[in-house]
C-alpha cells in the first residue's frame, strides 16, 4: 500500500501551511527548505501555481498521483462543478472520514486505524482506506478496539459539531456520513479550479 513517508515538515515548509497538521517546525521556520528557501523570491508560473495546489491537495489527503488522476477523472463524469466533486471525492474516502470524526489525529493515523482492522462500516470490518463512503453509512470504531489509547486521546475534547455532514453517535464511538460536504463547509486551503485547469491543459 504505496504512500508518502518522507518529512512532512519539509513538505509543509514548501506550501507555507501545515497541511500535516500542526507544525512545530512550520512556526519556526515558514520558508521554503532548501539551501536557499529563505532567500527565493522567483516568481512562480501559472503552471507552477496549478501544479503546486494539484500537489497540496495530494499530501493533504495522502492521496498518490495514479489514485488522484483516478479520482479527478471520476469527478469529471460526475454532475456538477468538477473542482468540488473533486474535493467531494477526497473528503468521502473512509481514512479522511475517520479523521473528520475524530477517531484519529491526523489521516495518516486513521488510514493505519483503517488498514489494522479496527474500524466497521455498516457493522462490517473494512480495512480499505479508499473506500468510497456512501450518505447514510455508520463509520464505527470495532467493539474490540474501544480501548485502544490512540482513539481515546484523539476523541478526547473533539468537536463533533464540526462537520455539519457527519452526525456522531457517542454509542458506538462512530457518526453516519449524512451527506457530501458542500464546498463552503470543507475547511482545506485548496484552490480546485487550479487543479481542473491544470489536467485539462
Amino acid at each position: 500500500m504505496a504512500r508518502y513517508t518522507g518529512p512532512k515538515s519539509k513538505i509543509a515548509r514548501k506550501f507555507g501551511e501545515p497541511i500535516f497538521g500542526e507544525d512545530k517546525v512550520l512556526s519556526k521556520k515558514n520558508y521554503a527548505p532548501g539551501q536557499h528557501g529563505a532567500n527565493r523570491r522567483r516568481k512562480t508560473s501559472e503552471y507552477g501555481k496549478q501544479l503546486l495546489e494539484k500537489q497540496k491537495a495530494k499530501y493533504t489527503y495522502g492521496v498518490l498521483e495514479k489514485q488522484f488522476r483516478n479520482l479527478f477523472e471520476k469527478a469529471e463524469r460526475t454532475k456538477g462543478v468538477t473542482g468540488e466533486v473533486l474535493l467531494q471525492l477526497l473528503e468521502a474516502r473512509l481514512d479522511n472520514v475517520v479523521y473528520r470524526l475524530g477517531i484519529a489525529p491526523t489521516r495518516d493515523a486513521a488510514r493505519q486505524l483503517v488498514s489494522h482492522r479496527h474500524i466497521t462500516v455498516n457493522g462490517s470490518v473494512l480495512n480499505i482506506p479508499s473506500y468510497s463512503v456512501k450518505p447514510g453509512d455508520v463509520i464505527a470504531v470495532r467493539e474490540k478496539s474501544k480501548s485502544l489509547e490512540v482513539i481515546a486521546d484523539a476523541l478526547a475534547g473533539f468537536n463533533h459539531s464540526k462537520y455539519p455532514w457527519i452526525e456522531w453517535d457517542e454509542s458506538i464511538k462512530g457518526g453516519k456520513f449524512l451527506h457530501l460536504p458542500q464546498r463552503e463547509d470543507i475547511p482545506e486551503n485548496i484552490k480546485e479550479q487550479a487543479i481542473v485547469e491544470l489536467y485539462s491543459k
